[in-house]
Formats: structure tokens, C-alpha cells, sequence
């Protein structure tokens, strides 16, 4: 199976994928112990919850999972939340800090991970990118994420339903950042912008405003529509709904600043 998934659309949005694949090579699998195979850190259903919201919107999907590398982690390894717990470019342990593997992969594992998984990740998706450019005159990165409520090992307390991150302010334009708080506002569902979750390395790398590169993250709180943030991981329609709803007019507002060209 392709370590990426590409589907072209014809809007200058792009909505990157890098943490909803389960695909784990055997060799790789064999390594993990008990917790590292129940592969609890994934942003499931993901695909499903935006499956229809922004229908001409290219996706950019990877079908590894992050505990093969993480594809959302600067390649060099540079933590993006410094002195604070996170996971690396190959986590060694999972958002509660155990342990993930039996045999822990050394360097060059790592960096064999990176070329076989990472890099072909970001080939596809900077492909993808300067293709909207060249077309639209710009282009416009959302990052798709979900994680569970309350990991106290990450942050405090219980997340917001919807955490959008822009490094605040540096990776996309302020019109964009107005358009998703205003979204979420209007939703009457919680809602932080730069909170905990500022925006990871896609956002941060790809987010370059002033060349015509708009990034945006959006980590989305798992209880607002998986049924129980614990195995097997249940979607819920219903619960969804409202979400959905939220996360379509945030779309279709950031689609139609991207279209008009109004980044101011």
C-alpha cells in the first residue's frame, strides 16, 4: 500500500491528513510491546468526520501510523513545544508517557523511517501545495487532528472541543484566523485559538503567508464524536452532527476568502 493518499480537488484548499492511518509494517509491529499495538494515539475517524464537508478540497491522507514516524514532527527531531511533555518524530512513548516499544528503533532506524514514510508524506503534500499555488495564486493548508480530552501527561484539565492553531498569527492570514474563530463562536461549541495546540510542523512549515501559503490546525476534542474516547473507538453519527455542521461552515468560509483572494 502507498504510504500516501492523494485526492485532487478544484479549490485552493488542501485538508492534510498525517495521523489517521493504522498501517504498521510487520517488521516495524514486531518491535512494539502491548501498548504500542493497541495504537490508542490515533486521530480516528478523522476521515470520515470531514468525508463530504469540503467536497472540492484536495485531501492529503497518510496511511502509516504515527507510531512508524510521525509525519506532523519536524524531521531534524526539534521538539515544537519546548519544556513541555510531547511525543517525537518517532514517539517512544504513548500521550500517557509509557513505554510503546519492546525494541526501541536507534537512529538509524529513525532515519530510515524518515525517507521510507515522512519524506514521501511531504513530497506529495508540497506537490500538492504548489499545484493550488500555481493554479489558484494561493493556497490555503488545514490540518485535520483529534486527540482524547484529558491526557494530563500533554495538558490540564479538559480540551476544548475545537483548538485552532496558527502559531499565533504567523502561519496563515489574519482574515483566515477571524474566519475560524468566528466559526467556532457561532457553533456554541468550546473553542480556543492558540491554546495548548498552537499548530505542528505542517502548519509551522508549510505556513507562509506572505508567499501565498496559508496553514491552519485544527485539533478537534475526540468526545464530540467518537462515543467513547477508549477501544474500539466509536464513531457516532448523531454526536457528530453538530460538529459536522460547525466544521462545514468553517470550511466553506475559509474556501470563499481563499477563492475572492481577501486575505486582509
Amino acid at each position: 500500500m502507498s504510504v500516501v493518499q492523494v485526492r485532487q480537488g478544484e479549490t485552493p484548499v488542501l485538508l492534510a491528513m498525517p495521523h489517521t492511518g493504522t498501517d504498521v509494517p510487520p517488521e516495524i509491529a514486531s518491535s512494539l510491546n502491548d501498548t504500542g499495538r493497541a495504537l490508542a494515539d490515533t486521530d480516528w475517524h478523522i476521515d470520515q468526520l470531514y468525508d463530504g464537508l469540503a467536497s472540492g478540497a484536495t485531501i492529503v491522507r497518510a496511511t502509516f501510523h504515527r507510531y512508524v514516524i510521525d509525519a506532523n514532527r519536524d524531521p531534524s527531531g526539534a521538539s515544537l513545544y519546548p519544556g513541555q511533555n510531547t511525543t517525537g518524530l518517532v514517539p517512544m512513548s504513548d500521550f500517557d508517557g509509557r513505554p510503546i516499544w519492546r525494541e526501541p528503533p536507534d537512529a538509524e532506524d529513525i532515519e530510515s523511517r524518515r525517507a521510507a514514510f515522512h519524506a514521501p508524506y511531504h513530497a506529495a503534500l508540497a506537490g500538492e501545495i504548489a499545484g493550488l499555488k500555481a493554479r489558484h495564486g494561493v493556497a490555503v493548508v488545514y490540518d485535520c487532528h483529534s486527540i482524547r480530552s484529558n491526557i494530563p501527561f500533554l495538558f490540564e484539565g479538559e480540551l476544548p472541543i475545537l483548538n485552532i492553531g496558527t502559531n499565533d498569527g504567523v502561519t496563515c492570514a489574519g482574515a483566515i484566523e477571524r474566519a475560524a474563530v468566528g466559526a467556532a463562536a457561532a457553533s456554541g461549541l468550546s473553542f480556543v485559538c492558540n491554546g495548548r495546540f498552537k499548530g505542528g510542523w505542517t502548519t509551522r512549515h508549510y505556513g507562509r503567508p506572505g508567499n501565498g501559503v496559508h496553514a491552519i490546525q485544527m485539533e478537534i476534542a475526540q468526545r464530540a464524536y467518537i462515543t467513547a474516547e477508549a477501544p474500539p473507538w466509536t464513531y457516532d453519527a448523531a454526536k457528530a452532527e453538530p460538529l459536522r455542521t460547525a466544521l462545514r461552515g468553517l470550511l466553506e468560509s475559509i474556501e470563499q476568502l481563499a477563492l475572492a483572494g481577501d486575505m486582509t
